[in-house]
């Protein structure tokens, strides 16, 4: 799951994180809009998968569902109307929720630019892995997109790391609004060993400092919409709240950001239209969720993996409620100044209470799935409490898609549909977070 954070106005500081309509790990949200005037800083940590944290929204016509051109922020304070459609960069859109985000918003009438460096199909090649869905190339994802709909959606291929590349893309677009989703996601992935979680913090902490600047410098009344992990948050034995907690220490009383105990170095839409359009659907021990990697391992006849007692509890939410809450994120930007934080997620689950779901949805396929338990290749706690809060999102209108067995017999299906393509060697966890060393190495079997 991931949180998101929203806020108005600030100054960069060095404390500055489906096509099958698979559930995703919960977000959390962070929206940002810049302004000259502004004074405060941002904390922000590195985030997609689920989880990614930085998050803005559009113009209530378009979260209503009308067909009206959607208004840029100061058009619908003054309520004047105005043809120029609000221009939205998506960076990272080349992946999971970024690929969903950027079509949904061209659907809505948004200009859109994807900003990416393609790294996470590098990922895949390095590490001997693949999408149980076949991916089309980012050119002809776009290409089909455009030909489908008549709809342009811009790309700039290059690394936000490299300021001056992300300086030309911002200067050329001019976005009213940028959706951060570059960042890697995968807390296993940044296991490994040092040199990638390296890489993690280097890319999630420059990437987004970077990001912050460029607003700064070229786009001051631009809003930032960033994603970011709950997993930031871990597993406390009191209630996780929505960015903010109220303490009372020696007598004297504050607000404080809820803190962060992480325990690694990172944590039907439009895509149905055509197959050069899919998602990608990750069930590897890397970058897959739990839920993918079940659904996958039911359809191919492999015991669902079980890690340690499976008490581990997260939130989790649909990749249409991801672009949902994006979008009104966008629509109901932050006052200038104001730092807000959202919960992005609708359901919480344990890792048994998903095995539990996956097997009996299978059933009822005619599929015999067994589960099993295997050593837990994590640091975490395996039986735990947790109860995080996420009602602001609802507040906004965000109508959840749950986890229904309609939805689980979709996922089975579609997993069955594409078993041909499942390497087996994929689906047993391959990276151990207590035996990560300094020395690179690859983990595919």
């Amino acid at each position: 799951m991931a949180n998101l954070v929203t806020n108005c106005g600030f100054s960069p500081s060095p404390a500055v994180k489906a096509h099958c309509n698979s559930p995703s790990y919960g977000h959390n949200f962070i929206r940002l809009q810049n302004s000259k005037s502004s004074t405060s800083s941002l904390n922000l940590k590195s985030s997609c998968k689920r989880s990614n944290k930085l998050y803005v929204t559009c113009a209530s016509t378009a979260v209503q569902g009308q067909t009206q051109t959607p208004l840029t922020g100061s058009q619908q304070a003054s309520g004047q109307s105005s043809s120029k459609p609000k221009k939205v960069m998506v960076i990272g859109g080349d992946g999971y929720c970024g690929w969903a985000t950027a079509l949904h918003l061209s659907n809505k009438g948004y200009e859109v630019a994807i900003v990416d460096n393609l790294v996470r199909r590098l990922f895949d090649h390095q590490l001997g892995l693949d999408s149980l869905t076949p991916i089309a190339s980012i050119q002809n994802r776009i290409r089909r997109w455009k030909s489908l709909t008549g709809k342009t959606i811009q790309l700039f291929i290059g690394d936000i790391c490299d300021f001056e590349f992300l300086s030309e893309a911002f200067k050329s677009f001019e976005p009213d609004s940028a959706v951060h989703f570059g960042e890697q996601r995968s807390a296993p992935f940044s296991m490994i060993d040092r040199s990638r979680a390296v890489y993690t913090q280097n890319n999630n902490v420059i990437g987004t400092l970077n990001v912050l600047f460029a607003m700064k410098e070229f786009s001051e009344e631009c809003h930032l919409v960033k994603l970011g992990t709950m997993g930031e948050y871990g597993t406390p034995n009191i209630d996780i709240e929505e960015g903010f907690l109220t303490i009372t220490h020696n007598g004297r009383t504050d607000t404080l950001p809820y803190p962060k105990q992480a325990s690694s170095f990172y944590h039907l839409n439009e895509t149905a239209m055509h197959e050069e359009l899919s998602n990608r659907l990750d069930y590897d021990g890397i970058f897959g969720t739990a839920l993918n990697r079940f659904c996958v391992q039911a359809a191919v006849g492999h015991p669902l993996t079980v890690y340690g007692k499976g008490g581990q509890t997260r939130g989790y939410l649909d990749i249409r409620d991801t672009v949902q809450c994006v979008e009104l994120a966008i629509a109901n930007p932050a006052k200038p100044g104001e730092f807000r934080v959202f919960n992005q997620f609708t359901e919480q689950f344990s890792v048994n209470e998903l095995a539990k779901l996956v097997t009996a949805a299978g059933a009822k396929l005619g599929l015999d799935v067994q589960t099993k338990s295997v050593p837990n290749p994590r640091v975490e706690a395996e039986e735990h409490y947790y109860n995080a809060k996420h009602s602001k999102l609802s507040e906004l209108g965000l109508v959840p898609h749950l986890l229904s067995d309609s939805l689980l017999d979709s996922l089975l299906n579609f997993a069955v549909q594409y078993k041909d393509r499942v390497d087996t060697a994929q689906i047993m966890p391959s990276v151990s977070w207590k035996k990560m060393g300094a020395k690179p190495k690859t983990v595919s079997v």
